[in-house]
């Protein structure tokens, strides 16, 4: 069975910074592009940032030079640190792992940029 486990969320600052963890079970994960999504309230989940088994990667316009996708093959898992957040960042983040044909997803963590 196949699990993506989001973990980091929650209220900062603009400004500020946080550090999205996902933790994948149930798939070889080496051969997976991992990827962050989010869906801000109203609004369609949109992507954030890929980073492919190569570790090649590439970001939203809205995101680039904010936030860094990285993973760790040995620990099965994917980090999205995000610096200078902004107001408009506020969003449920998902974890999504992807091959031609699988596609899965984990249950989201809540990110709000609020004073």
């Amino acid at each position: 069975q196949v699990q993506l486990v989001e973990s980091g969320g929650g209220l900062v600052q603009p400004g500020g910074s946080l550090r999205l963890s996902c933790s994948a079970s149930g798939i070889i994960f080496s051969i997976y592009g991992m990827g962050w999504y989010r869906q801000a309230p109203g609004k369609q989940r949109e992507l954030v940032a890929r980073i492919f088994g190569d570790g090649s990667t590439n970001y939203a316009d809205s995101v680039k030079g904010r936030f860094t996708i990285s993973r760790d093959n040995f620990k099965n898992a994917v980090y999205l640190q995000m610096n200078s957040l902004k107001p408009e960042d506020t969003a449920v983040y998902y974890c999504n792992a992807f091959l031609p044909g699988n596609n899965y997803w984990g249950q989201g963590t809540q990110v709000t940029v609020s004073s």
